[in-house]
């Protein structure tokens, strides 16, 4: 019994490395994209005029 369940997770190492790998990859990329995205005059913009019309309404 125990080296058929040896053998069945054997075939699974290193699998949550992978796993952490692959989820931080896509973490990169998105906050690339966020980078890019924030660099924009516009969005920058948006951003700043959204802040102070938020500190306006509170104070």
């Amino acid at each position: 019994m125990r080296f058929r369940l040896r053998r069945r997770l054997a075939g699974e190492t290193g699998a949550a490395t992978a796993e952490y790998a692959i989820a931080t990859m896509a973490a990169v990329g998105f906050a690339g994209l966020l980078v890019v995205i924030m660099r924009s005059d516009e969005v920058r913009g948006m951003l700043t005029d959204l802040v102070q019309r938020a500190l306006t309404f509170a104070g």
